[in-house]
């Protein structure tokens, strides 16, 4: 009888005999079983009833914008199917620079304060972020704890308050009301989670720097920064499509006035005191709907990136 060395032995000729036993349910993985649910056709159904219910209503604004008034004020935009007639008239309201409801000075309000809004935030908490994981100083554990607390304050009880600072400052009704404003409302969630992103990198990496005789200066732009581009893009794309939807924070600080009022404020004030432009919201609403659109999905890469980082440990 023939005898086999088990030093000889690999995946091709293990007798079938000596296969490894198959995992029982019980070893499953959680992620596996969701998958495999997930998968099947009535879960693939109701995912695409869904999507079609979700994107209707942003379908139909598309084909309310195109019609006309009379149209949009006395019938649905369904009737489109039998009566197909449409107008840019709607665009050129809303556009165009010799219409007094036109938008276009608003949106440019709306860039001047968003981008600032973004950008400012995300540096700040940056730099905090890294302070609470890698330095050490006194009271920075209870430090923590409270710019984790104040993500539970609402924003409405601190808009009196502010506005009643910013009047005595004279910034009221100023772009710096808003930026102020909104980069105080975006630091602590911002810095909690760039804080936990930053607590699962390897503290090997740092050490490293240390030993190479960087600084905490070095190691935070020449190390961090580059590992932290997915997560500073999911959260910046977050910051964009709030402030950029804003109407509360701006109507507070910024008022009505067309200098600093951004396009959110513009579509509130569109209707008129009697309701009787509310038709031209159709073309107001889609065009402020375009450029977070855009923003998106140019950079959707990075923000499922940024979902992602850290999920999975090596």
């Amino acid at each position: 009888m023939s005898t086999v060395d088990p030093t000889d032995l690999s995946i091709d000729t293990v007798p079938t005999g000596l296969a490894a036993p198959k995992a029982g349910p019980s070893a499953l993985h959680a992620a596996d079983a969701a998958h495999k649910r997930l998968s099947r056709p009535w879960a693939s159904l109701s995912a695409v009833i869904l999507a079609v219910l979700w994107t209707l209503p942003t379908f139909g604004l598309l084909v309310s914008s195109f019609r006309p008034e009379q149209d949009i004020n006395t019938t649905g935009w369904w009737t489109v199917l039998s009566n197909p007639v449409f107008t840019l008239d709607n665009y050129k309201a809303v556009l165009g620079s010799d219409s007094s409801s036109s938008l276009a000075p608003f949106i440019v309000n709306s860039i001047v304060i968003t981008v600032p809004a973004v950008i400012i935030p995300i540096l700040i908490a940056s730099l905090a972020a890294y302070a609470f994981a890698w330095m050490n100083f006194r009271g920075k554990n209870l430090l923590f704890i409270g710019v984790f607390a104040l993500q539970v304050v609402p924003i409405q009880v601190t808009l009196i308050p502010l506005l009643s600072l910013y009047v005595k400052a004279g910034i009221a009704g100023s772009f710096w009301s808003v930026w102020i404003s909104h980069t105080m409302f975006a630091l602590p969630l911002a810095v909690f989670l760039l804080h936990n992103f930053m607590r699962e990198i390897p503290g090997e990496l740092v050490e490293a720097a240390r030993v190479d005789g960087a600084g905490h200066v070095t190691i935070f732009f020449r190390l961090m920064l580059p590992i932290l581009k997915p997560a500073l893009a999911a959260f910046g794309i977050y910051q964009f499509l709030w402030v950029w939807n804003d109407l509360l924070v701006a109507l507070t600080f910024a008022g009505s006035s067309n200098e600093v009022a951004p396009m959110t404020v513009a579509l509130f004030n569109l209707t008129g005191q009697r309701g009787n432009q509310w038709f031209l919201l159709t073309a107001g609403a889609f065009v402020s709907i375009l450029v977070p659109l855009i923003v998106f999905l140019s950079l959707q890469r990075y923000f499922v990136r940024g979902l992602l980082a850290g999920s999975v440990k090596g």
